[in-house]
């Protein structure tokens, strides 16, 4: 679709307030869309014709150009505009003009259909979109055939308005409602035969016509993934026969050979459930296994493009039958040819092919790890073994390959992807056993060192799962690679790294081997294409040899101090400092104070070289480096504090307030840096929780002043973990609460903007994370605020938000606040808690209720809705009688029918929903009523 139609970036009112435009002028703003040089002027046209769109005026004006048939572009602006709102806006007509803009849309097919297909396209989707919706258009596909049948002319459109009605059935931009959907699919299945009959008379007519041919396919595969067709009407069938002789023929052209195959893909999809559909399943089955042959032939051919389809024909065969071939492996239709045939596309020197079956590999390991039968698991071993083979093979780099392996490319990608995959199945062979046959294919033979080095990439995909309590093969493993020396392939030396990297619970078990890593390790440390990897291994083995590296805490620090002499990723270099932290945390008490102080100073100082170099030249650099190193330092320094003792980092985190605090002033109307000191300031205060008493005061009254100029959200969410961590100290409560008022008033306006809502999820977000907190730590500082009003008014607002991040934060708020006054903990202040939860009831229920209801039937997606069903829950259980008419009353407010008639919810389904909410026992019986009543109106 073009990119610059409905893509309005200008406010929707300059150009449709002066009345309906001219034509002319509709016609120069197309050919500007498409044909003028300047992009600025691209743009303007896009923008005022994104409004048009918009606009009541679309309609007649879309009917009109169609109508003129100027030339290609306006028809298909038009066209797509047409689709567009019937999709969209339908709603705008009234009743009454349904009928005369059906019989305009099939008008304008039959007349452009030699213009271009994707106009045809655009217009059989406008059909098929407005079929369904219009609920006065009853059998459509009956009178569609009737009108077109024995018009061959009429055959190509009429085909590609039934290809596409099935495929709108499920669309995410109508929303015509579960009953409406029910009557169209039965319909749909009414007429289904005739419509294969259709296609069958189609083909005999036009014989091997390719274009036709393609038509015919996607037609069908369109019913077949409906699921309407009859299964035992279509395993006699002859276009069934058809599709195999097209795949089965070598001369068949690309494009036909891909329609064909997403048909065949699309049948198996269809019988998924294959016991209900035996006949057609065995047809399918049988036709699929005579296929090998051409499969080989298209190999012999070099013609990749064959090859995939097959692949991809082989791999869903074997998903459909996969229940069959656990159930009765060898018998039947649990035939293990299919995985042979699986396997025989794993031989094919293109990765590309073995990379279509993996998910079938991972659902077949998936099932028998479940069944966890050893005499299955005996069965498919072989095939298993036979599969890591192939994929131990596609894992070789080029033989002239130089440095390390792309871990960006396809091919890193791929590999990658095999690695996950061995993870998942390697149980079925025996991780031991297959990590000490791969160790002996490298030990006995000489093998080149790209297989050496596939092979080492194999073993660090499975080190992880091989038990290494006495393990001689590990320790020999260990050993041995630790003495690779420097003259071998770069490589083989990277993923030699990554493999002890992936050993290190080994080298936890056997400490001897720690100094032989440490050095190995340094050794890549000091190389620029080995140094990435060998910093990962470093800190993976800092975090698995917490205690046993701590007499390396030196050499630790040496190499912290001096991070930038080596050429690190940003990630790498983080990561090192991970492991320095972790294991800085095992050493005793009073060294670690010291240590890290030594640790910070580095980025400390950079920090303040940095700021002065502003104030003198006044250019300012880039802090966020020196910032994300100090915050993976405080995040993972966590020793074990006694009660009583001071936490040895509190002092470090004194000594370097200043600079945060001055880096945070110098760049605060840069977002990026503020949210990395944000982040920076919130692990040192978790590092050091009740200690970091002192920075509270300056802390808050910065963040406050900055933010009334520059509203980042990331200070509410510093705010929130200030009120975790202090909203409990009574000393603490009504600052706490200062700040939270003087944060809301610069949010609110912020909010209250046109789309506030919309425009800011992640402020949205911060903000209810913020009040959630307040609720959890002080409820009663809270709820006898002024502020709460306001901050429900817009919680009620925000839950119609459609932001995964955003609208869980505002509705895990509404429920903490309302649980505050259901949970009876036996505090002292529960009573006043329930009293103050009742006051905000009585005001705010039945508009939240109301707003609840409609935001999941009309904005929210469904995987919002168990939070949606733990709000009413919760209300529910605070007081369910007075809930019942809260809940009665958002009912009555919603639509009972489409605008193109069709039924939306009747009155059973009303009262039903209400008495499976009301009377409901648990929360998850309240989801799934609002999981079915909610697809009444998607």
């Amino acid at each position: 679709e073009d990119p610059g139609l409905g893509g309005g970036i200008i406010s929707p009112t300059c150009a449709m307030e002066g009345g309906k435009p001219n034509l002319a002028l509709v016609y120069q703003a197309v050919q500007a869309l498409y044909h003028d040089p300047d992009p600025t002027g691209k743009e303007r046209a896009s923008v005022w014709l994104g409004e048009l769109q918009r606009s009541m005026y679309a309609w007649e004006i879309s009917d009109q150009l169609l109508q003129l048939k100027q030339d290609v572009e306006s028809c298909y602006f038009a066209a797509q505009t047409m689709k567009m709102k019937i999709q969209t806006s339908f709603f705008e007509l009234p009743p009454e003009t349904h009928n005369a803009l059906r019989d305009s849309l099939l008008t304008h097919i039959q007349n452009l259909k030699d213009l271009s297909p994707i106009i045809v396209t655009q217009l059989a989707l406008a059909i098929a979109d407005l079929a369904l919706q219009m609920a006065s258009w009853k059998g459509c596909v009956h009178t569609l055939i009737e009108k077109y049948n024995n018009d061959v002319s009429s055959m190509p459109f009429l085909i590609e308005i039934l290809t596409v009605l099935p495929e709108e059935v499920h669309s995410r931009s109508l929303r015509i409602g579960a009953n409406r959907r029910t009557e169209i699919i039965e319909d749909l299945a009414y007429y289904s035969s005739t419509v294969v009959t259709l296609l069958t008379s189609c083909v005999e007519k036009t014989g091997n016509d390719e274009k036709m041919l393609i038509k015919v396919f996607r037609c069908l595969g369109s019913w077949f993934n409906l699921g309407v067709l009859d299964s035992n009407f279509m395993a006699s069938n002859q276009l069934l026969m058809v599709l195999f002789q097209v795949l089965q023929r070598d001369e068949t052209p690309t494009n036909l050979h891909e329609a064909a195959s997403d048909c065949v893909c699309s049948a198996l999809y269809a019988i998924e459930n294959v016991d209900t559909h035996l006949p057609l399943a065995l047809q399918l089955f049988q036709g699929v296994l005579t296929l090998e042959t051409a499969y080989h032939m298209a190999v012999a051919r070099e013609d990749l493009d064959k090859v995939l389809n097959y692949c991809r024909i082989f791999t869903e065969l074997c998903e459909t039958f996969l229940e069959t071939t656990v159930r009765s492996p060898g018998q039947g239709m649990g035939d293990l040819r299919t995985l042979e045939l699986l396997l025989i596309c794993a031989g094919h020197p293109q990765y590309e092919v073995v990379e279509i079956s993996f998910n079938f590999w991972y659902r077949l390991g998936e099932h028998l790890y479940k069944i966890n039968d050893a005499a299955l698991h005996t069965i498919f071993r072989p095939y298993i073994q036979r599969l890591l083979h192939c994929l131990a093979r596609h894992c070789q780099l080029d033989p002239d390959h130089e440095g390390i392996p792309e871990d960006t490319d396809d091919f890193g990608e791929f590999r990658m992807r095999v690695s996950d995959l061995v993870k998942d199945v390697i149980f079925l062979v025996g991780s031991m056993e297959c990590f000490s046959q791969l160790y002996s294919t490298l030990k006995e033979g000489n093998p080149s060192w790209e297989v050496t080095e596939a092979v080492l990439f194999i073993m660090a995909a499975i080190a992880k799962s091989v038990d290494p309590e006495n393990n001689p093969t590990l320790s020999e493993v260990l050993q041995q690679v630790v003495l690779l020396p420097e003259t071998v392939h770069m490589a083989v030396r990277f993923t030699s790294i990554e493999l002890v990297g992936e050993m290190s619970e080994v080298v936890d078990r056997n400490p001897r081997f720690l100094d032989p890593v440490l050095n190995y390790l340094m050794k890549g440390l000091r190389e620029k294409p080995l140094a990435s990897a060998a910093a990962k291994a470093i800190h993976n083995i800092c975090s698995v040899c917490r205690d046993h590296m701590a007499q390396h805490f030196q050499g630790l620090l040496d190499i912290a101090r001096a991070l930038d002499s080596f050429a690190l990723s940003t990630e790498a270099a983080v990561g090192l400092l991970k492991g320095t932290a972790l294991v800085l945390a095992r050493l005793p008490l009073e060294k670690i104070a010291e240590c890290l102080s030594d640790l910070c100073a580095v980025q400390v100082l950079a920090l303040k070289k940095l700021l002065s170099e502003e104030s003198t030249n006044g250019k300012s650099a880039d802090p966020t480096v020196w910032l994300d190193r100090l915050a993976v330092i405080f995040r993972h320094t966590n020793p074990i504090v006694e009660n009583g003792q001071t936490h040895p980092c509190q002092k470090v985190i004194q000594e370097i307030w200043p600079v945060l605090s001055e880096t945070l002033n110098t760049h605060q109307a840069d977002n990026r840096i503020v949210e990395r000191c944000c982040r920076c300031l919130r692990f040192a205060v978790r590092c050091v929780g009740k200690g970091s008493a002192s920075l509270l005061q300056p802390l808050v009254t910065q963040m406050v002043s900055v933010y009334q100029v520059y509203p980042h959200s990331c200070f509410l969410y510093l705010g929130s973990i200030l009120v975790d961590e202090y909203g409990m100290e009574d000393g603490c409560r009504q600052g706490l609460l200062d700040m939270l008022q003087a944060l809301c008033m610069p949010t609110f306006q912020l909010l209250e903007q046109q789309n506030g809502l919309r425009n800011h999820p992640d402020t949205v977000d911060d903000l209810f994370r913020l009040a959630t907190r307040f609720v959890q730590r002080s409820p009663v500082t809270l709820l006898s605020s002024s502020i709460i009003v306001h901050i429900i008014q817009c919680a009620i607002a925000a839950t119609s938000l459609d932001h995964r991040d955003a609208n869980c934060s505002v509705m895990k708020f509404v429920r903490d606040l309302i649980h505050t006054g259901v949970a009876n903990d036996h505090e002292e202040d529960f009573e006043l808690r329930k009293q103050l939860i009742g006051q905000a009831m009585e005001q705010h229920a039945q508009q939240l209720v109301t707003q609840l209801m409609h935001s999941c039937c009309f904005c929210l997606p469904p995987y919002t809705l168990p939070d949606v069903a733990e709000v009413l829950w919760e209300v529910m259980l605070f007081n369910r009688p007075t809930f019942c008419r809260w809940l009665e009353n958002a009912l009555k407010g919603l639509p009972k029918e489409t605008s193109g008639g069709a039924v939306t919810v009747t009155h059973k389904q009303l009262t039903d929903f209400h008495k499976q909410v009301t009377s409901a026992e648990e929360c998850k019986q309240v989801c799934w009523a609002i999981r079915e009543f909610t697809r009444l109106f998607r």
